[in-house]
């Protein structure tokens, strides 16, 4: 079993080794570069409680202190001086670069003085807690619930690989599922058979499974893709066996020089520092449009609320991040009580849309309120359109893998939203998915930035669909 408070322990650790480094780096600037006596004076005070959480934060700004359990010590290097760099040339341009120098010699003697101090101080106790958990993990001491999909040879063979190695890779074999009729191998083993294909979902909550590997014959593939359109919303990685023709064609990925040979499907794009900026640039912006578009907000209301009866703000419910619910707000573009006979999609000659909401609509404006929605952490600027439950189960009948786009959060604007606009059938919204599964599959802030603009651009022309 983990002690998911780990992070802890790396965060305690980073903030007494930035306050010690940021120590002696004072007394070596004093001493060495200015000759004069080292004194606690109150700029030390002063930055002796803020540069420690100036790490801290660009720490987390890099996710550092999300899942330490799955880290190792070449990532622990590589990690620490690319943060190390960045934040040494932070602090330089905030801190050093007014101090007085006899030359320029001086600056660079500062830089490389706080990289070695600050890197070398605070790497020791990351790199023995680091390899104290990998170390744990190879002794079998800590490990991911991990299930096996599949009974056959291939099943049984990456059962017994997994029990016969020397050095875990971390994969606490829980249990394992049957996919078909077939003869049971697994059987021949001592791990328990937790059920079968129809009730995967549930014994992944069940038994709060984090690694699933896909043990069906490489060959298979209808059955793989079933298999992993069934698992992309259920929040667990998913490891598939790999064949000749996956090592050749390069699919192949490994980590560890001892690991198993098993293919990461479907592994983050993103890195961690994009991510925290992401969600930084979402508030920031969010928070500044609120400000900026208050006088629209209010025009807005009084528009909507005089051109039909019915509430200002239309609320309903859509499905965000692995599958939540959530209410997202717009300006009612609609006259009221428009669904009263169920779920409808809106059209371009729609009669239920008030005037009003045509303009709206068209300028995106309707979309404003969802400011609110992303500063609450429900849905991003950029992303796929979240959609209500009745739909997503008519598009899961022709097209599966949409559950892959509940990976991350819904957007105010989106790939397939730039591309198609509002979807008036099923067949639309299947249209528009490829274009935010391409997005969800190559995220990245300068798409996002693209996406936006665009965006923009559609509301300015007011031409948006």
């Amino acid at each position: 079993m983990r002690n998911n408070k780990l992070w802890i322990a790396y965060l305690i650790s980073d903030w007494i080794s930035a306050i010690i480094a940021w120590s002696l780096f004072n007394l070596f600037r004093k001493k060495i570069i200015e000759h004069q006596p080292f004194e606690i004076d109150l700029n030390f005070k002063l930055s002796i409680l803020i540069i420690p959480i100036f790490w801290l934060l660009l720490y987390f700004a890099f996710g550092t202190y999300k899942n330490v359990y799955r880290r190792h010590r070449i990532k622990e290097i590589s990690q620490t001086l690319l943060v190390s760099i960045l934040g040494i040339i932070l602090i330089f341009f905030t801190f050093l670069l007014d101090d007085q120098i006899s030359s320029y010699r001086d600056y660079y003697i500062l830089i490389l003085g706080l990289f070695a101090i600050h890197t070398s101080i605070s790497f020791v106790p990351r790199f023995i807690i680091t390899s104290n958990t990998v170390k744990k993990i190879h002794q079998r001491k800590i490990g991911f619930p991990t299930l096996i999909i599949g009974s056959n040879q291939k099943a049984l063979e990456i059962f017994q690989e997994l029990k016969n190695m020397k050095k875990s890779d971390g994969y606490q074999l829980i249990g394992y599922i049957s996919t078909n009729g077939a003869i049971d191998k697994m059987n021949e083993t001592k791990l328990k058979k937790l059920g079968d294909y129809n009730q995967l979902e549930n014994i992944i909550y069940k038994n709060k499974i984090e690694e699933v590997i896909i043990a069906t014959e490489p060959k298979e593939h209808d059955k793989i893709n079933k298999i992993i359109n069934d698992l992309a919303d259920l929040n667990v990685k998913i490891k598939v066996i790999a064949d000749m023709y996956n090592i050749l064609t390069g699919s192949v990925k490994m980590n560890s020089i001892f690991g198993a040979l098993l293919i990461e499907i479907n592994p983050e794009i993103m890195p961690a520092w994009q991510k925290s900026l992401k969600r930084f640039m979402d508030v920031s912006i969010s928070t500044i449009a609120i400000a900026i578009l208050s006088p629209i907000y209010l025009f807005l209301s009084l528009l909507v609320k005089f051109s039909s009866k019915g509430p200002i703000i239309y609320k309903q419910e859509r499905i965000g991040l692995h599958g939540d619910p959530f209410f997202i707000y717009k300006f009612r573009s609609m006259f009221k009580n428009s669904e009263n006979n169920g779920p409808q999609l809106s059209s371009q000659n729609d009669k239920r849309i008030t005037p009003i909401g045509k303009i709206m609509r068209k300028s995106r404006l309707d979309e404003i309120p969802q400011f609110f929605n992303v500063i609450k952490g429900e849905m991003s600027l950029v992303g796929p359109r979240p959609e209500r439950q009745h739909y997503i189960n008519l598009i899961l009948e022709q097209a599966p893998h949409y559950k892959h786009i509940k990976k991350v959060k819904p957007g105010i604007t989106s790939w397939g939203q730039v591309k198609y606009g509002y979807a008036e059938n099923v067949d639309e919204m299947i249209s528009r998915l490829k274009f935010d599964l391409l997005y969800v599959e190559n995220m990245s802030l300068l798409l996002d930035f693209k996406i936006l603009f665009y965006t923009i651009i559609i509301m300015l022309k007011g031409s948006g669909k």
